[in-house]
């Protein structure tokens, strides 16, 4: 909400600390954390997007790499 507040209506940081009594620090981080970043031209992705996708890719990298492993030794058999 405060969010799109801030994007839509242009407001100050301060000017929405003082109505909600939300740091403005907050804010910032809560507008930089959910504000989309366009991709492509008929995309866009927030950092919490980027974030989760980098998350699943380290995760995705290191299952690859036991995968990897286990062939080695299977192959040896």
């Amino acid at each position: 909400m405060i969010v799109d507040l801030y994007n839509t209506t242009k407001r100050t940081y301060a000017s929405l600390e003082g109505e909600y009594g939300i740091p403005a620090g907050t804010i910032q981080r809560w507008v930089k954390q959910r504000t989309p970043v366009q991709v492509d031209t008929d995309e866009s992705i927030t950092p919490q997007e980027i974030k989760a996708f980098q998350k699943e890719m380290a995760r995705l990298r290191e299952e690859n790499e036991i995968l990897k492993k286990a062939m080695a030794i299977l192959a040896k058999k």
